[in-house]
């Protein structure tokens, strides 16, 4: 099993609400920060920003309680403010992680070679 697991969620958002996407953006990143689990939280998005990349990585062990303990409480208003249109997960996520991730659409890529450091 993967100790890691990985997540990039493709966003759509609308740019006249993009100012107010990104101040949202900011309390969510804040409260991820605290997290001993989370690796990587990183948003990324195009020039027009209407397509905003989220790059996260995680201890396995960390994101049941990314999802269910910090992202919940600012879950509605991200949902309101973006359409999620692509969920791509890598590692080898249990069943619990899995049960947060497949109502985003999630498509599970499972490793087979390679390395991190």
């Amino acid at each position: 099993m993967c100790p890691y697991i990985s997540c990039l969620f493709t966003l759509a958002v609308k740019p006249a609400e993009f100012a107010e996407f990104k101040t949202l953006i900011a309390s969510i990143v804040t409260a991820t920060r605290a997290e001993p689990g989370t690796l990587v939280y990183e948003y990324s998005a195009n020039e027009e920003t209407s397509t905003v990349h989220i790059l996260e990585r995680y201890n396995a062990d960390a994101v049941v309680s990314h999802v269910d303990t910090t992202f919940a409480p600012f879950g509605q208003r991200f949902l309101e403010l973006c359409t999620i249109t692509s969920l791509v997960v890598y590692g080898t996520p249990d069943a619990e992680i899995r049960k947060r991730l497949d109502p985003f659409g999630a498509v599970y890529m499972t490793p087979f070679d390679g390395f991190s450091r």
